[in-house]
């Protein structure tokens, strides 16, 4: 994918991978392997997003004018009017994306429909789909200019706001854990709900207890990873050379994944998978902190890439080489108030009755439905008897069978109706 196109995509997808593993310069993956590592945006229509940039990138007048153009043209959706240029098939491609996309929403639509019980007969699905902002809803066999302006305009204002909510599912988890733990004290008695509450300080204590964390950007930061993960002379630290090393695709930008990337020495200084005091969930929320500090005090033109020069541009500031002090989530204030923590804990009784009204409302409808298994079963064993009563009666009918010269031969025929008699009584 060519650095405009990727730019694109980076620009939108704000490169949304939650578990950055370290860098190893010793076992770099093949190119062929990069190429194919996509990241993936966390949208709903993430394939549909990256399929039309794809088949974008196939057409050199458009590609041409994606790398010319600035990240304001791009968000905009001021480069859909070159849509009217491209090649004959890559119009044709697009359009059936866009069908494919229009049916896969409708059946996400039907299957909502279905699930609360809704009437799909008779759906509009032209309303229906106006409540997908990626796509013009009133063409839906064509891809047409609106329909790009539509997907990338979407696309950077539901992915602007994507870092917000990381945040906001971090909190969530943390008073759901604090819920919890009080549920769990609340059911033991005062000598064991003490011990408890002894070894979980102690657990956040020894949690506590690590080396310095470096501020993340700054000179002892960038010089650490030279030195720890690109095994180079701390003191022959070249912020140029550092820069390439860590461009890992040679895109000439750092983009959010390869900047995270670069706070993993720093977040192992803190956490561990191994140990019950550390927690991995907040790992990445720290991750998450580290890398909006970063783009703040580096990214000039709010792109979400870090250029060469506005790289070398930070090293030049008072704060590269005099940082404040990094504080982790230990030192901050919760993330959460307690009013906060009641609104959740009432949020929880409520979704825990609303679940338990539907757990009854099912148990009553499994045993409406045994009773109407039962019912059936007796009638199935009504219609077998009177089938078998049936065939017996016809059997009487025939004529009896007669003997060597010619006489009917009764006596059988009477044990047989003696028997037939005998079943239909007890039907």
């Amino acid at each position: 994918m060519t650095g405009g196109l990727k730019g694109l995509l980076l620009l939108l997808s704000l490169c949304l991978v939650v578990w950055t593993v370290p860098i190893d310069r010793k076992q770099d993956p093949p190119e062929e392997e990069r190429a194919e590592e996509n990241v993936d945006t966390g949208l709903y229509y993430d394939r549909y997003l990256r399929e039309v940039i794809e088949v974008l990138e196939t057409d050199p007048h458009f590609r041409e004018k994606l790398q010319s153009a600035n990240a304001d043209d791009i968000k905009n959706g001021r480069l859909s009017k070159e849509l009217d240029l491209v090649g004959h098939h890559v119009r044709t491609r697009l359009d059936e994306l866009k069908r494919q996309e229009v049916s896969r929403l409708r059946m996400l639509l039907k299957a909502k429909l279905d699930n609360t019980n809704a009437q799909s007969v008779q759906m509009d699905h032209v309303s229906l789909l106006k409540q997908f902002e990626h796509l013009d809803p009133h063409n839906q066999n064509t891809f047409e200019a609106k329909d790009l302006e539509l997907l990338i305009v979407t696309a950077t204002k539901d992915l602007e706001n994507y870092d917000a909510e990381r945040h906001e599912e971090y909190k969530r988890y943390e008073m759901l854990k604090e819920h919890e733990r009080r549920e769990y004290l609340k059911s033991l008695d005062q000598e064991k709900r003490e011990k408890e509450e002894k070894r979980i300080e102690e657990l956040k204590e020894k949690h506590r207890q690590h080396p310095k964390v470096n501020a993340p950007g700054s000179v002892d930061q960038l010089r650490e990873v030279w030195k720890e993960t690109d095994g180079l002379d701390p003191q022959e630290f070249n912020p140029k050379t550092f820069f390439k090393l860590h461009d890992t695709n040679g895109d000439g930008v750092l983009d959010e994944q390869e900047l995270e990337a670069l706070f993993t020495k720093e977040l192992e200084k803190v956490y561990d998978p191994k140990n019950e005091e550390d927690d991995m969930m907040e790992m990445e929320e720290e991750r998450l902190r580290m890398r909006e500090h970063v783009m703040q005090n580096v990214d000039l033109n709010h792109d979400r890439l870090v250029s060469l020069e506005e790289f070398l541009k930070s090293t030049e500031k008072k704060e590269f080489n005099n940082p404040k002090e990094w504080e982790t989530l230990d030192d901050t204030k919760p993330v959460y108030t307690e009013e906060e923590l009641q609104r959740f804990e009432a949020e929880l009784r409520d979704r825990e009755v609303e679940l338990g009204r539907r757990a009854e409302k099912l148990r009553q409808e499994q045993e409406l439905l045994k009773e109407r298994s039962k019912a059936l079963e007796a009638q199935k064993r009504e219609y077998q008897q009177v089938k078998d009563c049936l065939q017996l009666v016809a059997a009487l009918n025939r004529q009896p069978p007669s003997g060597p010269n010619d006489e009917l031969q009764f006596q059988q025929e009477i044990q047989k109706l003696s028997v037939i008699r005998h079943m239909v009584n007890l039907t």
